[in-house]
């Protein structure tokens, strides 16, 4: 992909497009789109958040993270990210980035 190399690697990269897309997320939500192992996203997300651009919080046995308001390059790291999804092409947008997350009404027909 695009910033592989400035941030890192490929699934450092993934993590923090995932979590501008979606603006949280958990370990294994995250792994399970993009087939790759727990173990990889979980220590990523370890990673971001000792370095201060993600928080967590325990919901139940899951912890979730999301976007820390007071770190310093926030907005310049989400100007970075959407430029960086807006020039990905549409079929790896529509397979990683567009999920539903909502429920469903129940009884609503599918289309």
């Amino acid at each position: 992909m695009f910033l592989s190399g400035l941030f890192g690697s490929d699934t450092a990269e993934k993590v923090l497009l995932y979590m501008e897309s979606y603006g949280s997320g958990y370990p294994r939500g995250i792994a399970t789109v993009f087939e790759t192992p727990v173990s990889q996203i979980q220590r990523q997300l370890e990673r971001f958040e000792r370095e201060g651009m993600f928080v967590s919080r325990l919901i139940g046995k899951t912890r979730e993270y999301q976007w820390n308001p007071r770190y310093l390059f926030l907005d310049e790291l989400h100007a970075l990210l959407k430029k960086a999804l807006t020039s990905l092409p549409e079929e790896y947008l529509q397979k990683y980035f567009r999920a539903r997350t909502r429920p469903r009404r129940r009884g609503k027909p599918l289309p």
